[in-house]
């Protein structure tokens, strides 16, 4: 193999140069994005079919589509939310499964049953995906346009250019108001003309109209012939002709006033306390949105001439800021750990040539390591960047034990030496240490959930890096060794100063007191179980690590019934005190909208709120301090916080809170009765917030109910023809569309808003029969104010109410549950009622389940891999002995530094068997006999690297433990897991694993070393 690398030594080094120059490209081209690329299992369908009593809606609407859905292969569990004519169902599948199918199969299920549902009822269906939010939201302000106008500049001028940008995927606008002709009719006047609501209708339907009649052709040409007969102003539409005859022509305007107004509308929409309309960009999936954000703003720059005058522009959403700042913090880490590496290798070694081949090797690994990415179809995203970032500090250790073995060698050879022939050599054990961290990866391939979907890609960003620094320690280090550095750079680096020489003297003396007295063994191994055993104890669970985003989202309520004029007054308030919040550098707010969609009232919706990079306090200090201030401020307005990544994932997945307790039961009164003592219960556990008893109560509504008998013996007509009719006098009905410009623009009919703004004149609302003749609505139906109704939630088609809560940033998930599971134990349940916990609660055990059951399995192809370079059990079970309690001290350091046992943590815990089998292999590769003098030379001879190696990975890994930078606390718990392992590495490794494999060399005698 020496001669082989002496040979095309040349070829090794183009290759590695290729190799890099592919990475490089590969990484322009990836894409770039917040999240992995995840096809998340879950259709999320919203149903319309106009006003119905709540009850009405589940039995005629929702129950039916359940039972439909719930055939769809594939489904596992369906959960909806009923409204008043409204209901939200979420159909979940399995991990893996071809969503785009499922969406076809779940819309052609409803298609087959639309036919049997209240007519006029509509529904979309869609895919959740990470894609479902904006990357970027913008938002217009005018201080000289009117909605109208500013509405009709987003959504003709603005949206079109947005849409053209490669990689966007739809362009959403909310706010403004639309254009629209409104007819309104004197009942009265309509009366004495003889004439009905429906003859207006059939003028303006009729007078509007541009038809194909026929064709022509003559002389070449061919015609199409066509007549038309177009309204285009309030002028021509007030001259309809309703009637002719011998006493003259009665037109529009004889009988109403005909005006231009705007659609009427439910929703309010803001940006910094001013009237704004937002635009709301989506990308494509597998979009790159650095990318996407860079042309937008290039092409806002360029339209900005074009703009109106008094027209701003502001952004008040760009995840690209977080994922440039992260992909800024991966590179400061990169840089940071070469610059430590560097400055460890020179403290060891004392050799600028050696230091020059790390500084070569380390962005040559990482950057090659970007093609692997591209090949896999991965993506620069927060698990990716932060995996990379990671891996600096494992990266360089297989160069630097390459380099310090070759320089060791050296200088023992003295003469004759062969750099590349002296570098195979260690080409075993260095293969089985890189297989030993590569291994442990595979069982993460099996992880399904959202547990899979973040930290396979995590993963394979790690797994990458590493696959390559093997390739590159082997081949590529010693030849560029061969060509730096000389037998002096040797001498050089293998003489010890004092202290490395006073450091391996004690090293020696210790470990040989320590082989002679076993008692020291137990001891020491005893201390550390009972440390770990303790810290486990005190150490909480969570779910994922909490991340500082630079925003949040703040959900409101106000009570039931509340009038949009009324929640705007409240939500002023609130505006204040954003506006008096030094932190707050923008935010927009949807008053009737919902920023991830859903059912909503006039009572209800959401701001976002963006902080400025630069604060003092952190994101969850001013999230409790808006939350307080409302709260004390703005009684009566139930509020809600949480940053956008925890509210995506709660949409992707259907658990929109950490806390969920699904309360089951045949009778929705009684749930409602347990779900508010449930609410009381836990309200008072230490870190519960926001605590929701789960029952959403609509407005109160007006029921008229109508008389068929009197409707049929007083005017002639049935219940559906006074209904029809009422919503043309109420509500209103477009019965024509007019074209201008680039819109068409609807002409509503209806009546005087003044005939029915109260109940008294609701009932004098005056109605023409089909005779002409004119009655009061009271003469044909009974009027009352029904109380608001409860919205109905159903799990698998079982009635439910969920009580959900959010948990303050410091507090432990796993410990708040255990509280709250012991207070709710004590509940009295009535008969056929029962518990069960949801939420991202019931998402972080099954990860956590997942994430032992992976652990275990490393461990297992870890042995199993010891196994095969061995065959000898003493080596194996020391070797995973030392693992198994360098994972232990992993919980001291996580009680040390008050960090959770969440997601990242637990992979950190899986890497640290890899990397302690790691240096474990190099030691039994240095020894040669079972004789203790053997094993204390062993000991000294790999003292030195594994402290290089140990101090450079803790080194390089410290940004992200102390979670500098943005996402970098995503992979806090990870480093701190590795770092606690890494500092209980050393003394495990040089110390308690010689004593441990000479004990069980004693108990089996006939155990010897392989050469």
């Amino acid at each position: 193999m020496g001669d082989w690398l002496l040979q095309h030594r040349r070829f090794l080094l183009f290759l590695l140069l290729l190799l890099v120059l592919g990475g490089f490209v590969a990484a322009q081209k990836l894409p770039v994005a917040l999240f992995p690329q995840v096809a998340f299992p879950r259709v999320e369908v919203s149903v319309d079919a106009g006003n119905m009593p709540i009850p009405q809606t589940q039995i005629a609407l929702t129950r039916p589509l359940e039972q439909v859905l719930r055939a769809v292969p594939g489904v596992r569990k369906i959960r909806s939310t009923t409204a008043r004519g409204a209901a939200d169902i979420s159909v979940q599948f399995a991990w893996g499964s071809d969503m785009k199918t499922a969406l076809l199969q779940v819309e052609a299920a409803i298609n087959q049953e639309l036919p049997k549902l209240p007519a006029g009822t509509q529904f979309h269906a869609r895919r959740m995906d990470p894609t479902v939010d904006p990357i970027l939201g913008l938002a217009l302000t005018s201080s000289q346009l009117d909605p109208v106008a500013l509405r009709r500049l987003a959504y003709y001028q603005l949206r079109p250019r947005l849409l053209s940008i490669p990689g966007v995927a739809q362009v959403t606008v909310q706010g403004g108001e639309q254009e629209e002709f409104q007819v309104v009719v004197d009942p009265w006047r309509l009366q004495h003309y003889g004439l009905s609501y429906t003859d207006v209708e059939k003028a303006l339907a009729g007078a509007n109209t541009i038809e194909a009649v026929g064709r022509s052709q003559r002389h070449y040409r061919l015609y199409q012939i066509l007549s038309t007969s177009q309204l285009h102003n309030a002028e021509e539409i007030g001259k309809t002709i309703l009637k002719s005859g011998p006493e003259g022509v009665v037109d529009l305007a004889d009988v109403a006033k005909v005006s231009q107004g705007t659609r009427p509308e439910w929703t309010t929409v803001t940006a910094n306390g001013h009237n704004a309309v937002l635009l709301n960009i989506l990308q494509q999936p597998g979009g790159n949105t650095v990318a996407i954000d860079a042309a937008l703003r290039k092409l806002l720059h360029k339209s900005a001439a074009s703009l109106p005058k008094g027209v701003q522009i502001s952004t008040w959403y760009d995840q690209s800021r977080l994922i440039t700042a992260a992909a800024g913090s991966v590179r400061d880490a990169i840089i940071i750990g070469a610059i430590l590496a560097a400055l460890v290798l020179f403290a060891f070694l004392r050799n600028l040539r050696l230091t020059l081949i790390v500084a070569i090797t380390l962005p040559s690994v990482l950057v090659a390591s970007a093609l692997v990415l591209y090949v896999l179809h991965q993506s620069f995203n927060i698990m990716t960047l932060g995996g990379m970032a990671a891996a600096v500090g494992l990266v360089v250790d297989d160069v630097v034990v390459m380099l310090e073995h070759l320089m060791r060698r050296i200088t023992e050879e003295r003469e004759n030496w062969s750099i590349l022939h002296l570098a195979q050599e260690l080409s075993t054990p260095l293969a089985g240490s890189s297989a030993a961290t590569l291994i442990i990866f595979i069982p993460l391939a099996f992880l399904s959930g959202v547990t899979g979907a973040f930290f396979q890609a995590l993963a394979i960003a790690i797994a990458a890096a590493l696959l390559i620094s093997f390739l590159v320690a082997f081949l590529a280090v010693p030849v560029l060794a061969q060509l730096l550095l000389r037998q002096k750079d040797a001498d050089k680096a293998e003489h010890q100063g004092a202290l490395q020489a006073w450091l391996t003297a004690r090293y020696c003396r210790l470990l040989a007191r320590f082989l002679r007295k076993p008692l020291w063994l137990l001891l020491s191994v005893g201390l550390l179980i009972v440390a770990a055993a303790w810290s486990y104890t005190q150490v909480g669970s969570g779910f994922l690590p909490p991340m500082d985003e630079g925003g949040f989202v703040l959900d409101y309520r106000a009570p039931p019934g509340t009038s949009l004029a009324e929640t705007d007054r409240l939500l002023g308030q609130v505006q204040q005190i954003l506006a008096q919040t030094p932190e707050v550098a923008a935010y927009s707010r949807r008053t009737g909208l919902q920023l991830g969609g859903g059912i909503t009232e006039a009572n209800t919706g959401d701001f976002f709120i963006r902080l400025k990079q630069h604060r003092q306090h952190s994101i969850w200090q001013v999230m409790d301090s808006v939350r307080q201030q409302i709260q004390d401020q703005v009684p009566g307005l139930r509020v809600e916080t949480g940053q956008l990544m925890e509210d995506l994932i709660g949409d992707l997945t259907a658990v929109p809170q950490p806390v969920e307790i699904k309360i089951f039961g045949s009778r929705p009164e009684v749930l409602e009765q347990v779900a508010r003592r449930v609410t009381q219960s836990i309200q008072g556990v230490p870190g519960v917030t926001e605590a929701f008893a789960g029952i959403t109560i609509a407005g109160d509504a007006i029921d008229i109910h109508v008389d068929p008998l009197r409707a049929q013996a007083i005017a002639g007509m049935t219940p559906a023809q006074v209904a029809q009719q009422l919503r043309t006098l109420l509500e209103g009905q477009v019965v024509t569309h007019i074209a201008h410009g680039e819109e068409m623009i609807g002409v509503r009919l209806r009546a005087p808003q003044d005939l029915a703004q109260h109940i008294e004149q609701l009932r004098r609302l005056p109605l023409i029969a089909p005779d002409g003749h004119t009655f009061f609505l009271n003469q044909v139906a009974n009027i009352s104010i029904q109380p608001g109704q409860a919205e109905l939630n159903a799990e698998n088609l079982q009635p439910m109410v969920a009580v959900t809560a959010r948990i303050e940033n410091g507090y432990a998930m796993g410990t708040v549950l255990a509280q709250i599971q012991q207070r709710l134990a004590k509940q009295n349940l009535p008969q056929g009622v029962y518990l069960q916990y949801g939420g991202l609660y019931q998402e972080q055990q099954q990860a956590m389940h997942a994430l032992a059951l992976v652990l275990l399995a490393a461990i297992l192809l870890v042995a199993a891999l010891l196994l095969f370079l061995y065959e000898n059990f003493a080596i194996v079970l020391s070797i995973l002995l030392t693992a198994l309690l360098a994972l232990g001290a992993v919980f001291v350091g996580l009680w040390l530094t008050g960090t959770e046992r969440n997601l990242t943590a637990m992979i950190g815990m899986t890497m640290i068997v890899g990397i302690v089998t790691e240096t474990a292999i190099f030691y039994f590769a240095e020894l040669r006999s079972n004789d203790p003098a053997e094993i204390v030379r062993a000991g000294a001879a790999r003292l030195r690297p594994v402290l290089m190696t140990a101090i450079i990975a803790i080194l390089a890994l410290l940004p992200l433990a102390l979670g500098l930078g943005a996402g970098a606390e995503m992979q806090a718990p990870l480093a701190i897991a590795i770092i606690s392992g890494l500092l209980a590495e050393i003394p495990l490794v040089l110390l308690v694993m010689p004593g441990i494999y000479v004990t069980l060399q004693r108990a089996w005698p006939t155990c010897k070393i392989r050469s």
